[in-house]
């Protein structure tokens, strides 16, 4: 009898287990806007300008640190599941380089498996000067002042 109490609890467990997991679909959520394959493909280098990729794709997502001489176009596809960290599933980035007459000079597509790593350090700059400690600070100007210095 008390096996019984226990299949039932352990199957009324499993069931409602289920039915919370199943409750729990992926939040997914695309951003940006990456311009259509096939205007991408029309792209002409070498005739193309930056007035045309402008009027064709709009406004870029970002443009080059140095100068505007390289536009991106950027769009990923971010995956939430319950209460886990968010995850990015797909990143698309299309790169634009133009010449010094403004002229298309390289169309590059680049995806999620294109990207590295990058670790941010959120520490203290180091500074170039000597490292003291916290005595050596407190005691290292002692007889180092004048009566003329603090005229």
């Amino acid at each position: 009898m008390a096996g019984n109490k226990f299949q039932k609890t352990v199957l009324a467990a499993a069931f409602g287990g289920v039915l919370i997991a199943s409750g729990c679909s992926p939040i997914v959520n695309t951003h940006g806007y990456l311009p259509v394959s096939a205007d991408v493909a029309a792209l002409a280098v070498g005739s193309d300008t930056k007035a045309s990729v402008l009027e064709r794709f709009g406004e870029p997502t970002t443009k080059g640190v140095e100068g505007d001489n390289t536009w991106y176009y950027v769009s990923y596809t971010v995956s939430t599941f319950a209460f886990f960290a968010p995850e990015v599933t797909d990143r698309q980035i299309l790169a634009v380089d133009f010449n010094g007459a403004g002229r298309v000079a390289a169309v590059n597509i680049y995806g999620l498996e294109n990207g590295i790593v990058v670790n941010l350090n959120t520490g203290e700059t180091a500074t170039g000067g000597r490292s003291l400690t916290f005595w050596q600070q407190l005691i290292g100007n002692v007889g180092n002042f004048s009566a003329e210095s603090f005229l």
